[in-house]
């Protein structure tokens, strides 16, 4: 990249300096043109001792950069060393600690089975009690049934005589009921009459009311005559 910016710069300078020989040219005489040329190659010259420089420089930084890559990888490889010594350690402390679990872990089991064996004399204990418990239950339940089965007694006593209560409460009713439809139809027969005699009597009105306007119409067509 450097080359071809300088290279570049090469070419700016030489386009540049071409410029004003071209044109000069025309003007000055051939010494001139010479000495313009001299000095074109002296600027070469100088622009080729830059670009080594330039390079030199350029290299160099490499050098350096290849140095200090070096160095990180020799110390990357020395911090490996320490972790690896470290893990070592690490793994022998872990070791040590799994040891110290199993012992630990077999006075646990140790306890666990001593806790068993009290559990199991505790549970055998309560069984007992437990089937002691269950006897004097069923002795409630027996005792609970019998009272049980006396209050249905009672209670299917109470059902029949309320039943019979119902009956003749009942018989009562359906008396009341005869009673209450022959009324009933008492009452019905003395409103038909009723309305009978009442018909008879609007047509009796009717049939005088016809017969005063036919003595009305009489009376009119007699009084025309005269």
């Amino acid at each position: 990249m450097k080359n071809l910016f300088f290279s570049t710069l090469a070419l700016a300078a030489a386009t540049l300096t071409f410029a004003p020989v071209a044109n000069a040219a025309e003007v000055f005489p051939t010494s001139s043109l010479q000495q313009r040329r001299l000095e074109f190659l002296d600027t070469q010259t100088k622009a080729v001792d830059d670009i080594q420089a330039t390079r030199l420089a350029f290299l160099n930084n490499q050098t350096k950069a290849v140095d200090d890559v070096q160095a990180t990888r020799l110390e990357f490889l020395n911090n490996q060393t320490k972790a690896v010594s470290n893990i070592q350690e690490t793994r022998l402390e872990h070791l040590n600690t799994q040891t110290k679990a199993v012992d630990d872990v077999q006075a646990t089991r140790l306890a666990f089975l001593d806790n068993q064996t009290k559990a199991v004399s505790n549970i055998q204990a309560t069984r007992l009690e437990h089937l002691n418990s269950q006897t004097k239950a069923v002795d409630d339940i027996q005792a609970t049934r019998l009272e049980f089965l006396n209050n249905q007694t009672k209670a299917v006593d109470d059902v029949q005589a309320t039943r019979l209560e119902f009956l003749n409460n009942q018989t009562k009713a359906v008396s009341n009921i005869q009673a209450t439809r022959l009324e009933h139809l008492n009452n019905q027969t003395k409103a038909v009459e009723n309305i009978q005699s009442a018909r008879l009597e609007f047509l009796n009105n009717q049939t005088k009311a016809v017969d005063d306007v036919q003595a009305a119409r009489l009376a009119s067509l007699d009084a025309r005559t005269k």
